[in-house]
C-alpha cells in the first residue's frame, strides 16, 4: 500500500487562473493518446481515470482490458480496489467523531485498544500520520506468504502492533498500515458501527458514491488484478484472503465516484471546513522538522502548486489521486496492474493537459534566453568567458569545453529547451533547472547564477536525464 510517490515530479510553474469547465476536443485526444500509450509502453491491461476541472467532474473514462473474457468497452463505473487512497477516509471518520466530542486526536491509544506497545503515549493523531512508531505489517509490493490466509484487525495488531516500536512516537515519519488498523479499531469502538457502515452513512451516502469492500469486489463483473514478473508476461493476480487491507486500505470504488470526494475536498463540503484543513496540515516531528504529511493524505507545493495527493496498492492494482486545491483541479488513474507505473505517468501527463499553462517571469525568460546563448556556444566549442563568475571560468577549462563539443555537437539541433520547476535562491546565487529534448535523447542544464538580468554564470552543468 505506497504512498506518495508522485510528489516531486506532479504540477508545472506559476500560480493558476480559473480554468474553463469542459475539456477541448484536443485536451481529450491527448488524454486518451496518453492512456493507450502508456498502458501500451508498460503492459498494464487498463486504466480507469477522471478530471476534474473548474470543481467540476468533466471526464470519466475507462481504458483496456479490466478482467479476463471482457466483452464490449472499458466500463468507467467498475470498481477498482484503490488501498491506501482509503486512509483519508479512515482519517475523516476520526474527525467525524472528534467533531462530537467523541474523542479527541490527542487521546492515546490505550484509552480505546489496550494491550498495543506504547499505547499510553501513542496519540490517534500519531497513528493518522504515521509518526506512532508502530510497526508496518505490510511494507512488501508482493502478497507475502501470511496474506494467503484471512486475518482480522486484532489479528494483525496481535501479531504487529505488539512488537517492539520503530521509535519513539512524534520522532519520526514511517509509513504504518498498522496504525491505520488501530485507527480503524478506535472508529469500530466509539461509533459501534463497522468501520465500512459509518463510512456509508456519513460520508459516501451523502455523497453518491458506491463504495464497497475491496475483499468483495472479486469475481465475475469486477476488474481483476494483474502482475509481472520482471518483464515476463502480465498474468491474473491471486487476490489476498480477506481481512488484510481494513482500515489501511479496505475500498473499491470508480475512478468517478473517487473523483467526487475530491470535488467535496476543494469545495470544503460534506465536512467541517476545519476538518479538511487540520486533515492537510502537515505534522510536524518532535524536533519542528516537517513530514509533508496531514492525516491520510500527503500535502506539499511543486514548482509553486499546492497538491494534495496519495497513492495506493493492492494486491494487482495501483491508484494515483492527485488534487490541486487551488486550481480547483483533480487527477485520479486507477490501474489494475500492481507492477510498472502507468499510474503515476498519466496522472503527470493530465495534470500537464488540464493545468494552466506556465506563465514564465520576464527574469525567466531572459534567463532561458542566457541558457540558449550558452548551450549553443559549448556546442560550437566558443563559450564568451565574459559570462562567467571566477569559479566557473575556473570549471570551463579547455579541456572541459572540448569534451563538451565534442558530446554535444553530434546531437544536433535540440528540438526544445525548457525550464523545469521554479527558480531558487541558494548560496547568493539563482539555481534553474532546464530540460533539452531532442529526437533520442533527454538532457539537464543545471544553472547557478549571480541574481539580476546581468548576473555572472556560476555554474552550468549538463547531464543526461529521462
Amino acid at each position: 500500500m505506497r504512498y506518495p510517490h508522485l510528489l516531486a515530479a506532479i504540477a508545472l510553474i506559476a500560480p493558476a487562473p480559473l480554468l474553463a469547465q469542459s475539456l477541448t476536443p484536443a485536451e481529450t485526444q491527448k488524454i486518451d493518446a496518453l492512456v493507450t500509450k502508456t498502458l501500451a509502453d508498460t503492459g498494464v491491461p487498463s486504466a480507469s481515470i477522471a478530471v476534474v476541472r473548474g470543481g467540476k467532474i468533466v471526464l470519466t473514462k475507462a481504458y483496456g482490458k479490466q478482467f479476463e473474457g471482457q466483452k464490449g468497452p472499458a466500463d468507467p463505473n467498475l470498481p477498482y480496489q484503490i488501498a491506501s487512497v482509503s486512509k483519508q477516509f479512515t482519517a475523516a471518520a476520526i474527525l467525524l467523531l472528534a467533531d462530537e466530542g467523541k474523542l479527541s486526536l490527542d487521546d492515546t491509544v490505550s484509552r480505546y485498544v489496550p494491550g498495543i506497545t506504547g499505547g499510553d503515549r501513542i496519540t490517534i493523531r500519531q497513528l493518522l500520520s504515521h509518526t506512532s512508531g508502530l510497526r508496518d505489517y505490510w511494507p512488501q509490493d508482493y502478497s507475502v506468504k501470511a496474506m494467503a490466509t484471512p486475518t482480522s484487525p486484532q489479528g494483525i495488531v496481535d501479531r504487529w502492533a505488539k512488537a517492539p516500536l520503530d521509535f519513539a512516537p512524534g520522532t519520526q515519519w514511517q509509513y504504518s498500515n498498522t496504525g491505520y488498523v488501530v485507527a480503524g479499531m478506535i472508529v469500530e469502538k466509539v461509533s459501534g458501527q463497522p468501520l465500512l457502515q459509518f463510512l456509508q452513512t456519513r460520508v459516501f451516502k451523502p455523497l453518491n458514491i458506491r463504495a464497497i469492500d475491496q475483499d468483495k469486489a472479486v469475481g465475475p463483473g469486477f476488474p481483476q488484478g494483474y502482475l509481472r514478473h520482471a518483464l515476463g508476461p502480465v498474468r491474473v493476480e491471486t487476490p489476498a484472503a480477506p481481512g488484510w487491507l481494513y482500515a489501511a486500505g479496505e475500498l473499491a470504488m470508480s475512478a468517478g465516484d473517487l473523483a467526487k470526494w475530491d470535488v467535496a475536498r476543494m469545495n470544503r463540503t460534506l465536512l467541517p471546513a476545519k476538518d479538511w484543513a487540520t486533515q492537510e496540515e502537515p505534522v510536524k516531528l518532535t524536533d519542528g522538522s516537517n513530514t509533508n504529511y496531514g492525516l491520510g493524505v500527503g500535502v506539499g507545493t511543486a514548482n509553486g502548486r499546492h497538491f494534495v495527493e496519495h497513492s495506493g496498492e493492492a494486491v494487482g492494482f495501483l491508484t494515483e489521486n492527485i488534487v490541486y486545491p487551488d486550481d480547483k483541479a483533480a487527477v485520479v488513474v486507477a490501474a489494475n496492474a500492481w507492477f510498472a507505473d502507468a499510474q503515476d505517468r498519466i496522472a503527470k501527463g493530465i495534470s500537464d493537459i488540464v493545468l494552466p499553462a506556465p506563465v514564465a517571469s520576464a527574469e525567466d525568460a531572459a534567463a532561458l534566453d542566457r541558457t540558449k546563448r550558452v548551450y549553443a556556444q559549448l556546442v560550437a566549442g566558443d563559450l564568451d568567458r565574459s559570462l562567467l563568475t571566477e569559479d566557473a571560468a575556473y570549471y570551463f577549462t579547455p579541456a572541459t569545453i572540448a569534451d563538451y563539443k565534442a558530446s554535444l555537437s553530434p546531437l544536433g539541433q535540440p528540438t526544445k529547451i525548457e525550464q523545469r520547476g521554479s527558480a531558487r535562491l541558494r548560496g547568493g546565487f539563482v539555481n534553474r533547472n532546464y530540460r533539452v529534448t531532442y529526437p533520442d535523447h533527454i538532457l539537464r542544464i543545471s544553472t547557478y547564477a549571480e541574481p539580476g538580468a546581468g548576473g555572472k554564470i556560476e555554474q552550468f552543468l549538463v547531464s543526461p536525464a529521462e
